[in-house]
């Protein structure tokens, strides 16, 4: 009996997917719920699974292919064997040599992460010939853009031409840079700076942290201040909170904190919901379990949707300044930068401090600039005082 292996309903507001990368190819083996190929969408990866045990005897869809939900992607034979492979009809030397080259090649597999391998099939890589520098040998995704890059290098060798390799955007990418444009032309996004002074808030951490972690199994970052004091600011200026739906102004009544994440395909922001309701621990846990996510491709496109205010931290990369873009329809964002110890003047002396520079970018045709300056004033005075946070004045 045969099995069509179909696309998934998409979410809502996709319309269709780029078949990725299959893992399996004509005559493999497949298990039941074993993922068999990765549908990427404007927004999110999906994972496409077996629905039964069996092998596949077509592709229909091939890698790069443009398809809508309920398409075939391929037809699976539950009653068939997977073929023998061709070195135990060979002799005994053929039959090692193959052996030794099916192994290296599974061993290959086995040593890449998923984002190597979703990077060597875009760019077309055979992960047989790139060396390994990650734990073990295993292959990271540097290692396969070093080989393209070396490659393209190497193609344009002896001929006197400029290196240079052109390869079409992934549709997560090509969502992003449209959505950044969209944003640059349809608000009128200003910034706002001020600086905040960490050292209160890394004395509470270094004080606590061991036993925060024994008790929640959770890290104790900087993250969790942040989303809390967000939190107790956005409810004493709810304009910030809220969004423009064309001559409407929505106040929202909850707090639902996006947190940017990145991702070897670009940026994305996982969603807290009723941040408010939340534990400093529940905040950590939640911010781990969807960066893992988002890294793995796992994030679902509901768990990205419906933010009131986001929060993105450069600093993790080294920025000591940056103007963050809204994430529309949002009309406030606050960018985290490096902590860097500068001297700074405390009581008519000068004193080394921690310091951190935050920046706000607000739409200013809902946000005033009085009602922004006192927003970022108000996340610096719980971040420096953290005890208002928990007194809630």
């Amino acid at each position: 009996m045969t099995i069509e292996v179909k696309v998934p309903l998409l979410p809502e507001s996709v319309s269709d997917a780029t078949v990725s990368v299959w893992h399996k190819k004509v005559g493999d083996h497949v298990s039941r719920d074993e993922n068999i190929v990765d549908l990427e969408t404007d927004k999110v990866m999906l994972e496409v699974p077996a629905p039964a045990d069996g092998v596949i005897q077509k592709i229909i869809q091939e890698e790069g292919s443009t398809v809508e939900a309920e398409a075939v992607l391929a037809v699976i034979d539950t009653e068939a064997k997977a073929a023998p492979a061709p070195e135990e009809k060979a002799e005994k030397t053929e039959v090692k040599s193959s052996q030794a080259e099916e192994k290296t090649a599974s061993d290959a597999e086995k040593a890449s992460g998923p984002a190597a391998r979703r990077a060597a099939a875009e760019h077309d890589v055979d992960l047989n010939r790139v060396a390994g520098t990650g734990k073990g040998g295993r292959v990271t995704k540097e290692n396969v853009m070093a080989a393209i890059s070396q490659e393209t290098v190497s193609s344009f060798a002896g001929n006197g031409a400029r290196p240079e390799k052109r390869v079409p955007m992934t549709r997560m990418r090509a969502r992003i840079a449209e959505r950044l444009l969209e944003v640059t032309q349809n608000t009128a996004m200003l910034t706002t700076f001020n600086e905040i002074n960490m050292a209160p808030v890394m004395e509470i951490r270094s004080r606590y942290r061991d036993k925060f972690e024994k008790k929640y199994n959770v890290r104790l970052g900087f993250m969790s201040f942040f989303v809390r004091a967000c939190v107790e600011a956005l409810k004493r200026s709810p304009i910030v909170n809220a969004s423009i739906d064309g001559n409407d102004v929505v106040y929202h009544g909850y707090f639902d904190i996006g947190v940017a994440v990145s991702t070897e395909r670009g940026l994305v922001v996982p969603v807290l919901r009723d941040a408010d309701k939340m534990s400093m621990a529940e905040i950590e846990a939640k911010i781990v379990e969807s960066a893992e996510k988002a890294r793995a491709g796992k994030l679902s496109l509901e768990e990205m949707q419906g933010g009131t205010f986001t929060i993105t931290n450069g600093g993790v990369f080294g920025s000591l300044m940056a103007t963050p873009l809204l994430n529309s329809p949002q009309c406030a964002i606050l960018g985290m930068h490096k902590i860097q110890e500068r001297a700074v003047v405390e009581n008519g002396q000068v004193v080394v401090r921690p310091m951190m520079y935050v920046a706000l970018s607000y739409d200013h045709r809902l946000i005033d600039g009085k009602e922004s300056v006192s927003f970022l004033v108000s996340i610096k005075e719980f971040l420096e005082d953290p005890a208002r946070i928990i007194l809630d004045v």
